[in-house]
């Protein structure tokens, strides 16, 4: 229960990555708003909660959206002490120069411009109480990329710079901000990262990864749980691989 009584809003929660966070959340007493621009999904997860959890429908890359969820998060939840910004997409493997512009920018604008919403609209809430967590979910990407994967691998990039600022800014108001850089796991996103699900692509994928296997959304629920807890209340601007060995 190291989260008990605490309170958390977790982005692209409704799958993936975000489902496992907020399981884990929950297991340890968290209440969470899981936040997806699927609303069916987050609502239809979060009913499986009672009380613990509430589902809000949001694009992240609109500013009266991201505007309205922190604002039913503080009246729903009473406060929010954890943000979780995992909601990410990528393009598929291509030639740089072949991703077309209006994939370019859709790819930064969910992956960076939802981060700098979101620190818009809950950033101030948290200063104001001098407390909070961020965490970002990178990627392994922004620290070892593959090729043809040139735009995503920038947008992580980004995130991890992100990440480090934040914390070096935030850290005098209380508010630590740190990142974990998962390797390509099972879920909704793996097949697009491969450009095709066969057991050739899974086995070319593996051979990177020491461990030998993917990571999964409980992978990320166990570290995100830690590095949001008051456990981690001496760390701040890490960028934490986990990746079984990927980056090494």
């Amino acid at each position: 229960m190291r989260l008990e009584g605490k309170t958390a809003i977790v982005t692209g929660g409704a799958s993936g990555f975000g489902a496992g966070i907020v399981r884990k959340f929950i297991a340890e007493g968290a209440r969470v708003m899981i936040a997806d621009i699927n609303a069916a999904g987050a609502t239809e997860m979060a009913a499986g909660f009672g009380d613990q959890a509430v589902a809000f429908g949001v694009d992240l890359v609109r500013f009266d959206e991201v505007e309205a969820m922190a604002k039913s998060a503080i009246e729903t939840l009473g406060c929010i002490d954890i943000l979780v910004n995992n909601a990410g997409i990528t393009h598929m493997p291509m030639a740089l120069e072949d991703v077309s512009e209006a994939e370019f920018d859709r790819v930064l604008s969910v992956n960076v411009k939802s981060v700098y919403l979101t620190a818009k609209h809950i950033v101030p809430h948290m200063k104001a109480r001098k407390s909070g967590a961020i965490l970002n979910v990178a990627s392994t990407a922004g620290v070892s990329p593959r090729p043809m994967l040139n735009w995503y691998n920038c947008s992580k990039g980004w995130m991890i710079t992100a990440t480090r600022t934040m914390a070096v800014e935030l850290a005098p108001c209380g508010i630590r901000v740190n990142a974990i850089n998962p390797v390509a796991g099972e879920t909704p996103l793996l097949k697009t990262f491969m450009g095709e699900d066969t057991p050739e692509r899974r086995a070319q994928f593996l051979a990177t990864i020491p461990l030998g296997r993917f990571s999964t959304p409980e992978d990320m629920g166990a570290v995100s749980s830690f590095l949001c807890s008051d456990e981690a209340s001496m760390v701040t601007g890490v960028c934490m691989e986990v990746d079984g060995g990927r980056c090494i």
